[in-house]
């Protein structure tokens, strides 16, 4: 029993750089084109398009969501916001690489705007739980928003500010989502990209926590 407490405390907490798992330098191995829309995984993208990154638990179901979403050109899952480079699913369950799992998505602001975005990110998982969702447990799962300049940042930051007043007044808690420049993105491997396209009855853990988010649903550029 020692042992298992040991080691879901692991799981709840960042590890140090001396603790991390030291990673490879050699990438992941993906499709080059994605599984769904069949457009380019990594790019090269066309240039009135525009990059999010978001962690809300299992990269799974959040990955589906978004690739479902007008507006949204290509997604694809990954890990961000940790310490070592290039881990493999394995790794970063143990919590001794500090990532989270996140989807990269590439989007259309002509379509939908940034702000629609966060709106499907707050709506669509429980900003609240800390190191987890719902039965997820571990820093893996952790709710984060990573933005790629200035303009995104703020957006997130006001977003978080106005979910937290429709939270409490919902009587949920306090948001946990940590808020930060995009770190480096390193991608899942190949069965882990549109995971349910390929395994339709597979596993989500998607769940909001049925408070509306004021952010508008769409806006042109």
């Amino acid at each position: 029993m020692f042992f298992l407490s040991d080691m879901l405390n692991k799981k709840l907490k960042l590890p140090e750089t001396s603790e991390a798992l030291p990673g490879r330098e050699q990438p992941m191995a993906v499709p080059a084109k994605h599984h769904v829309s069949k457009r380019p995984l990594k790019g090269p993208f066309p240039d009135e398009l525009e990059l999010a990154m978001f962690g809300m638990g299992c990269f799974w179901g959040v990955e589906r969501l978004f690739w479902q979403t007008e507006g949204v050109w290509v997604t694809a899952a990954g890990y961000a916001g940790g310490v070592t480079p290039n881990p493999t699913y394995q790794e970063t369950c143990t919590g001794l690489t500090g990532h989270t799992e996140v989807v990269r998505i590439v989007f259309d602001p002509g379509i939908i705007s940034y702000d629609a975005l966060l709106r499907i990110f707050w709506e669509n998982h429980d900003p609240t739980q800390g190191m987890r969702q719902g039965n997820d447990v571990g820093t893996t799962y952790r709710s984060a928003i990573y933005t790629y300049d200035e303009a995104q940042m703020k957006a997130a930051k006001a977003s978080q500010t106005a979910y937290q007043s429709a939270l409490m007044d919902g009587g949920q808690g306090r948001i946990t989502t940590e808020i930060a420049a995009v770190p480096e993105f390193y991608f899942a491997e190949a069965e882990h990209q549109q995971y349910l396209a390929k395994n339709p009855g597979g596993y989500c853990n998607l769940r909001g926590t049925g408070v509306a988010c004021a952010a508008p649903q769409t806006a042109a550029g």
